[in-house]
């Protein structure tokens, strides 16, 4: 593909903190995640209904669809996910157990090649007349990718001859010529899906269709108003400030200048404009991307690198609208902005990108899995009461421990794809160039080179690379530079290099032999981390980060109350690495002081401030908070 970028054919991990994570979804989460979408939880668990959807539309079963008209896409993500985890941990009976979920999906699929529970099981008449809210490219679009995946990974054909089908069939219902809807979906994602099977079909008409949905949306007369008139289907944002920007469809996107609407929509949409933008050379499409980073990172963006800051339409609201403890910060919509990052990076290899992308892989995706793998967070706040989202209705989308299942259960499903494919997001290469994006340990093969990586990361900021190669290579080795990092030292064989960060990145030009050598070491202090002053809910407030980790308080470490707290100076702060405690994670412990609020029985006084005894703080990575039982949590405190 054109462009600035694409990702190499042979990345490997082996890094103790990602293995964990990696490990666990392989031993725990994949299969308690197949149980959920067989309906094999416990009782008191929200149903799934997605695979017996699948059998009911293939006849096997009798019985009503159940769930959301996007059910379906719950085993796509699922299926994604086994696929990549089969990469890098090869498992014949889970490979089995995928093959078999295939066949049923297989068997569901129409003689036109349409597939879609929802109006298989209600009525096939009724197909392709709501694009706006019913989901059926959204969910092809999963089916897609899961098809891309599952082939690539495996060599097998029958989910991707499924998804070939199914592409056609819309190809001959959706487009610019007369006679077909000239619609786009409600729910993007079909976008980058798409550019994903162009990449192994070099099929002109899947990049011809994703174009045609990127360059679609939002022009006059606009679609969905259409669609309603004739349809009858309701207008559920007719009188929010959203409207069609909701659905990002009120403008055509070289117009539209601020990430709006439906956060997870707005990143999957993105990511497909980009992708679109990187094969086309399309400079105007690449310019809207910019234009869209830009809003989304620099003014609606959370520490944790959580977007959507209203549970109203789990959308973007304006700009620094920053609340911490009514966030959405939906776990998907995190996962989309990583899907952009990487895309950006592809674009243009700028580090700000790569920034972001491990900010949230970091702190606001990892967030939304328990350590065990068995319980989930759709939102991932950062202040929680518990009472407060127990009695609130303004807080009750906030949940203080994280969930068995959810009758929406995007957020699941998405993280497995997310993490089980965590190699593709490492680097990226040019002809002359490999950049190495994130510091995980493991094996970068790139052009003609070999780099065994070597890190205790993000725990400490030691990066060691082994190069390995057949013969004399001349190429670059790009190494970014993190936007935390302030003070770095970079060693090629033992000896100092002197190199200016261009765009972000260490430029390493040389002949490389094997045996060569790169130590990249970084300082990583704690940072005492204060928000933009229009953020108004952050004002006067500070937490701590150090690296790519933000931290948090608890109340399992710190007591309730934890408002009452503030902190003080760094001077003696201590860093420690703790084993046993979640997991094996960097504590830190500072100075602070606790007002007291003993002697108050008046809601309100003119006593003079309260005294306030010092105590220590523990803080711990906020990925981590919700582990240790139900109790309080903050990421921000008073200075």
């Amino acid at each position: 593909m054109h462009g600035c970028g694409k990702t190499p054919n042979n990345v490997t991990i082996d890094d103790a903190f990602w293995n964990s994570f990696r490990e666990t979804l392989v031993r725990e989460g994949i299969p308690y995640q197949w149980d959920a979408l067989n309906d094999r939880l416990p009782a008191d668990t929200e149903p799934s209904y997605c695979m017996r959807n699948f059998r009911i539309a293939a006849g096997r079963e009798t019985g009503k669809h159940g769930g959301y008209v996007f059910q379906d896409s719950d085993v796509y993500k699922w299926l994604e996910g086994v696929a990549y985890s089969l990469r890098w941990h090869p498992d014949p009976a889970l490979e089995t157990v995928a093959d078999e979920a295939i066949a049923d999906i297989a068997a569901a699929q129409q003689p036109d090649g349409y597939l879609d529970t929802y109006y298989i099981i209600n009525g096939l008449e009724r197909r392709w007349t709501n694009l706006k809210d019913h989901h059926e490219l959204y969910v092809a679009g999963h089916m897609i990718e899961a098809a891309v995946a599952y082939y690539t990974v495996t060599g097998k054909r029958q989910l991707l001859d499924v998804a070939l089908r199914f592409v056609d069939h819309i190809d001959s219902v959706i487009g610019p010529e007369e006679g077909k809807l000239h619609g786009y979906p409600g729910h993007p994602v079909i976008e980058m899906a798409l550019m994903r099977l162009y990449e192994i079909t070099g099929d002109p008409k899947h990049l011809r269709l994703a174009e045609y949905f990127v360059n679609e949306r939002g022009q006059a007369p606009l679609f969905f108003e259409e669609e309603d008139r004739r349809t009858g289907n309701a207008f559920h944002w007719k009188d929010s400030p959203f409207r069609y920007q909701y659905y990002q469809a009120g403008k055509p996107i070289r117009e539209q200048k601020d990430a709006e609407g439906h956060a997870v929509r707005a990143m999957y949409l993105f990511s497909g404009v980009a992708d679109v933008a990187r094969e086309t050379g399309d400079e105007s499409l690449k310019q809207a991307c910019r234009d869209l980073w830009k809003s989304t990172t620099k003014r609606r963006m959370y520490i944790t690198g959580a977007v959507g800051s209203t549970e109203y339409g789990e959308a973007f609201s304006f700009d620094y609208d920053m609340p911490n403890d009514t966030v959405y910060g939906e776990t998907c919509a995190s996962i989309g902005l990583v899907f952009f990052a990487r895309r950006m990076l592809m674009l243009e290899a700028k580090s700000e990108y790569a920034d972001v992308m491990e900010r949230a892989l970091y702190n606001g995706i990892i967030s939304g899995m328990q350590l065990n793998g068995r319980k989930f967070f759709y939102v991932n706040p950062l202040e929680v009461v518990p009472e407060a989202c127990r009695m609130d209705p303004h807080k009750q989308h906030v949940k203080a421990e994280r969930q068995k299942w959810f009758g929406c259960a995007c957020c699941p499903p998405n993280l497995i794809r997310m993490l089980t494919s965590l190699e593709d997001y490492i680097a990226t290469e040019t002809e002359n160039t490999t950049y190495v994006h994130l510091f995980v340990g493991g094996r970068i093969v790139s052009g003609g080179l070999s780099l065994d990586v070597t890190t205790r990361y993000p725990w400490d900021g030691n990066i060691h690379f082994d190069v390995h190669a057949d013969r004399p290579v001349s190429r670059t080795i790009a190494i970014r530079v993190p936007n935390w990092c302030h003070a770095f030292t970079v060693r090629v064989n033992d000896t100092l290099v002197s190199e200016t960060p261009r765009d972000g990145y260490i430029h390493l030009v040389r002949i490389w032999g094997d045996g060569d050598s790169i130590d990249f070491e970084m300082e990583m202090p704690i940072r005492l981390m204060r928000a933009n002053p229009r953020i108004r809910k952050d004002a006067g407030l500070v937490t701590l980060c150090r690296g790519p980790l933000v931290y948090c308080l608890e109340e399992a470490d710190n007591g309730s109350d934890l408002h009452l707290l503030r902190s003080l100076s760094l001077a003696n702060a201590r860093i420690q690495w703790e084993p046993q405690t979640l997991g094996g994670v960097v504590t830190l412990t500072t100075e602070a002081r606790r007002e007291s609020k003993s002697g108050w029985d008046e809601l309100y006084d003119d006593r003079p401030e309260p005294a306030a005894t010092p105590v220590e703080l523990r803080w711990i990575p906020y990925y981590a908070w919700a582990n240790r039982g139900l109790g309080e949590m903050r990421v921000w405190i008073r200075k």
